[in-house]
């Protein structure tokens, strides 16, 4: 965004406020002001690819995870492939052009669209923060809506039938500290032996934006933890590790693999790590926990983000229905 068009959309603005005479000393001040700003300083020195890199270390510093950066970067890269402007120079219908395109050539769906508009008005506030632009062009491009679907939870007689067929005790604790602790995967993997409380039935995990919290677990999930874990042979101190030497860390790839297997073999679609952690959520939700509780369970910052995760089943609703309505 230029220095001019900054300076009328300001003008535009304070125009319900300010008579003709305020409002030309206003521009005379800005005009004034910007300039001393800009004296000397050019936002081209620096590549888009050096933004985007100063960027992604700025998010290092604030704890994103290997796994976001990766994906605040290469999404920027992309952008900055298709749009070859700098970025300085960018307006909101280039923008709006951009994620339009982007749409139509790759038919991704419209969640994934809203999440790179998240990480461009994520990249345009950090260049604004820091003095490259002055103006954010992405403000005036909202949330894009999606179809609110409900997703699928695991119904009890299908979590008996996992269980049932776990095809070793590691697979059978794992199953059993997911649905019990609706924690993430990363966190599972990251766990340690000495993180588990086994007389208060909790762990510390490592969730997050580098957050630890307390998460809880049955009783049946510390029978099977403690047999798995007398079973092991070796003196690794991470939780799990793989079932054959050298006994290395169970990593998210692995597991995600493990699961998909277990659920083809019994038929059952979408059998993944994070199927558990909704079910838990849904279920809670459903038995009447308080949603501030749930939220503080599932280590959520915004309540908004615990409400997607709980999707309270029909029939309770139903229920609830023919309680206070019928």
């Amino acid at each position: 965004m230029t220095s001019d068009v900054f300076v009328n959309d300001v003008i535009r603005d304070m125009l319900d406020f300010l008579d003709n005479s305020q409002l030309v000393r206003l521009r005379v001040i800005l005009n004034k002001h910007i300039s001393a700003a800009l004296e000397g300083f050019s936002v081209e020195e620096k590549s888009n690819q050096e933004l985007v890199r100063l960027f992604v270390a700025a998010k290092r510093v604030e704890g994103c995870s290997p796994k976001t950066l990766r994906y605040y970067e290469t999404t920027l890269e992309k952008m900055c492939t298709l749009i070859t402007a700098h970025v300085t120079k960018l307006t909101t219908n280039d923008l709006r052009d951009y994620l339009s395109n982007y749409r139509a050539q790759s038919n991704c769906s419209l969640g994934n669209i809203d999440n790179i508009r998240r990480i461009l008005s994520s990249f345009f506030m950090w260049l604004e923060n820091e003095n490259y632009i002055l103006k954010s062009p992405i403000r005036r491009i909202h949330k894009v809506r999606s179809p609110q679907l409900v997703k699928e939870v695991f119904s009890d007689d299908t979590l008996e039938e996992l269980r049932y067929n776990a095809k070793c005790l590691r697979d059978l604790a794992v199953i059993d500290l997911l649905i019990s602790t609706g924690m993430r995967i990363g966190e599972l993997v990251g766990l340690n032996r000495d993180d588990i409380d086994f007389e208060k039935r909790e762990a510390i995990v490592f969730g997050k934006g580098s957050k630890e919290r307390v998460v809880y677990f049955d009783a049946r999930t510390k029978l099977h933890l403690q047999e798995y874990l007398k079973s092991r042979k070796d003196d690794n101190p991470a939780l799990f590790v793989s079932l054959l030497k050298p006994y290395k860390r169970l990593l998210i790839p692995g597991l995600e693999i493990r699961l998909r297997r277990l659920g083809r073999a019994l038929g059952c679609t979408r059998v993944h790590p994070h199927k558990f952690r909704r079910t838990l959520a849904t279920r809670a939700i459903d038995k009447g926990m308080p949603i501030e509780q749930v939220q503080r369970l599932l280590g959520h910052n915004q309540i908004d983000t615990t409400m997607h995760y709980a999707m309270v089943s029909q029939n309770n609703v139903k229920l609830s229905h023919q309680k206070y309505l019928s």
